[in-house]
């Protein structure tokens, strides 16, 4: 396939106009007035498919909590989970608190300082390794991300599909060659930000572009064009009954074991199917809703993940007796919490939406 179709801008005049750019232009983030490499590893790992709007107040608490990789390694998960609430994709949070146990215990504290090195902790792949490679230790090594996708693709007119390995494999070797060795950390930071502010999915600021002469995107009217992204994601629909038992007050909740969504998260009984049914047949198709008294059914909560919709409702019930009870909290591995103690855990947003709504948490 080809790439890089026409260019006569070097490697030196696109390094100094796009840092130039970000000089004027930039963003005040606190993860930008600092060489500490946790604290750079942080907001990595946080702003993964995360807005910068959306992470930062997550980054800041974070920091107030754990303001060192010690503090953050001898957190609870339960603690690290339930400031992570909200954020999604909790696999982060887990290896995020996995790999600072991994500096504390194995490392005595201290990040590795390369780029090779930094690829061996749990959860950091060749972008956050780069990241904080070349933002705390200036090694000139090219961070790629999608903002960085779709600069190069647009101002060099690359057309290698982005989902695929080649293409990303060529992009990479593109943002390397760019890559100034005196000022690398300056050079990613600015091809990112231009691509988040400037050069953005939709409608780039193409007329004040300090691009627009060089740009075969925009020379050739390409912008919606690039860069090439072939595959689609499938979305799955799941249903899921959520069973809200009260007993005094308290609330049975269970912790999700590992191999699906929220693992390590705390949820409710859940029945799965794999369409929308009424209580009637819920009842009927789950033998477990015989032992309960069904005091009301919620409206439709939905919540969209990256390969999932979730389409959920909450059936409110009391056991039918003590015994019922008793043997529920057994087979479905159940506890009782109180209103505070449930504010407290790590919860799906779902959950905690719902429970705000209903009257439960404040």
């Amino acid at each position: 396939m080809r790439t890089d179709r026409t260019q006569k801008m070097n490697k030196k005049v696109f390094s100094k106009r796009i840092i130039d750019w970000y000089e004027e232009n930039k963003r005040n983030l606190p993860w930008r007035d600092t060489r500490d490499p946790f604290k750079i590893w942080l907001s990595e790992i946080i702003l993964q498919q995360t807005r910068i709007a959306q992470g930062l107040p997550y980054y800041l608490k974070f920091v107030e909590n754990f303001p060192d990789v010690k503090s953050l390694a001898r957190a609870s998960e339960d603690k690290v989970l339930r400031l992570w609430q909200g954020l999604g994709y909790y696999t982060r949070a887990r290896n995020l608190h996995a790999c600072a146990k991994k500096i504390e215990t194995e490392l005595l504290g201290q990040f590795p300082d390369s780029f090779n090195e930094l690829k061996k902790l749990p959860g950091v792949g060749d972008y956050t390794a780069a990241a904080i490679a070349s933002f705390a230790y200036r090694e000139p090594v090219a961070v790629v991300d999608g903002n960085v996708f779709r600069v190069l693709a647009r101002i060099f007119g690359i057309d290698n599909d982005i989902a695929s390995n080649e293409g990303k494999k060529y992009f990479a070797l593109k943002a390397n060659e760019l890559i100034p060795a005196d000022r690398p950390d300056m050079f990613n930071q600015a091809v990112m930000e231009f691509g988040a502010l400037h050069c953005t999915p939709q409608n780039p600021k193409c007329d004040s572009c300090p691009f627009n002469k060089n740009c075969v995107a925009c020379l050739h009217d390409l912008q919606s064009v690039l860069p090439v992204k072939t595959s689609k994601l499938k979305i799955k629909k799941r249903y899921f009954y959520y069973v809200v038992i009260n007993s005094k007050g308290k609330l049975f909740m269970r912790k999700r074991a590992p191999g699906d969504i929220w693992s390590g998260l705390y949820d409710f009984m859940l029945i799965e199917t794999t369409r929308p049914v009424n209580l009637e047949l819920l009842s009927k198709q789950d033998k477990r809703m015989s032992t309960l008294t069904v005091k009301s059914l919620s409206g439709i909560y939905k919540h969209v993940l990256s390969h999932q919709q979730l389409i959920t409702r909450f059936v409110e019930a009391t056991a039918i007796s003590d015994a019922a009870l008793k043997a529920i909290i057994k087979r479905e591995g159940l506890k009782a919490y109180t209103k505070d103690q449930i504010e407290n855990l790590p919860k799906p947003i779902l959950l905690n939406r719902f429970l705000k709504e209903s009257g439960f948490l404040e």
